[in-house]
């Protein structure tokens, strides 16, 4: 934990630190996997109307039920333009019997919600018997300058490395969390789809972008998968597919029906997992669960998918989206996750914004 009278620390300068003269792989920090114990869970207030249009008044209450959740097994960090914008999230999470005592407010602007894209990316390492934290900051640019302005989540990393006075180490390359997932021993997993997107580093090959990842977050070894599903206006990111639920161990969603337009892309990549090994040569565990029945809202197809779970501390929360697949998703994943409790939250309101849990979550690890 922090030295008392750190955690609410106000500085508009980001931290300055000789560590990051060096690469943080370098200084022997590494990506923990989700599922290493975790300090916190930060969200970025939902306030921007245009991302769901005709749908956005059910949003803030999905916030709270996903608070609710977090705040039994962790704190939860949250995101507000100011005071008055914390004092109305402050009254709906205490209407809904949060635990608030476990929610502190972070007076960080944003231009939308998605956190797990705009927010910090934590890397750890043990020194001494004693756990450090950095801050990685990689460029955002709302998923290939779809969604401007994007400047103000742009800032979110460094305002909560200022904040907290932690490390912070600059990639220089635009790289949002939603587009990986890690197991904690040195794999990451991608797709080719996003990370090698021309609208996001065009000038870089694929060899440099694992360059950057090696350095940054400590990675050794790469897994590569091609599409993502439909409606997926990230161009493909991982934690809609594939996801890392244990070292060796990966859950991939599945389309059985051959007419819908995800069973190709998704059976392409089921494939590839199947010859894919981990750091240390051994096959991976693959298990599969369904995708959900197609969502739609005004006509448009929407990227949902059970794949977008987040593993906090004692809870799995996995998005539900009011169809018989719910049960057998939530199953699969509760199989997975003996000892933490798989909670299913509707999301069908939620993903009209093109995504769902994991997009708007950000985990910090424990110290």
């Amino acid at each position: 934990m922090l030295p008392p009278g750190l955690e609410h620390r106000p500085s508009t300068k980001p931290f300055s630190s000789p560590l990051m003269s060096k690469t943080p792989a370098a200084l022997g920090y590494r990506m923990p996997a989700e599922w290493e114990p975790h300090e916190a869970t930060w969200l970025s207030w939902p306030h921007k109307l245009e991302s769901w249009p005709g749908a956005f008044e059910e949003v803030p209450g999905i916030f709270v039920e996903m608070s609710r959740f977090l705040a039994e097994c962790e704190k939860v960090r949250i995101n507000v333009a100011g005071p008055d914008m914390e004092a109305g999230v402050r009254k709906l999470l205490e209407e809904a019997g949060v635990n608030v005592a476990a929610v502190s407010f972070h007076h960080n602007p944003t231009n939308d919600a998605w956190c797990r894209d705009h927010g910090p990316i934590f890397v750890v390492r043990d020194v001494d018997g004693r756990r450090e934290r950095a801050i990685t900051d990689w460029k955002y640019n709302a998923w290939g300058d779809k969604y401007p302005p994007y400047d103000l989540d742009n800032t979110i990393p460094g305002r909560v490395a200022a904040e907290f006075n932690i490390p912070r180490f600059e990639a220089g390359i635009v790289m949002e969390g939603g587009s990986i997932d890690v197991n904690g021993r040195g794999t990451l997993m991608t797709t080719e789809a996003c990370l090698l997107n021309k609208n996001r580093n065009p000038h870089l090959t694929k060899e440099q972008i694992e360059g950057y990842l090696r350095d940054y977050l400590g990675i050794r070894h790469f897994l590569w998968l091609g599409d993502g599903i439909i409606g997926d206006d990230t161009d493909g990111h991982v934690d809609d597919i594939t996801r890392f639920v244990s070292p060796d161990t990966v859950v991939t969603v599945v389309e059985e029906d051959t007419a819908d337009e995800n069973h190709k892309p998704l059976a392409e990549n089921l494939a590839r997992l199947k010859t894919m090994k981990d750091q240390d040569g051994r096959p991976l565990n693959v298990v599969t669960i369904p995708m959900p029945s197609p969502v739609e809202f005004d006509g448009q197809r929407l990227p949902a998918s059970y794949a977008n779970f987040y593993i906090a501390n004692r809870r799995v929360l996995v998005p539900t989206y009011r169809c018989k697949n719910d049960a057998v998703a939530l199953e699969t994943l509760q199989r997975l996750f003996p000892e933490r409790l798989v909670v299913g939250i509707d999301c069908t309101k939620l993903v009209w914004g093109l995504g769902a849990i994991h997009c708007v979550t950000q985990q910090q690890p424990a110290a």
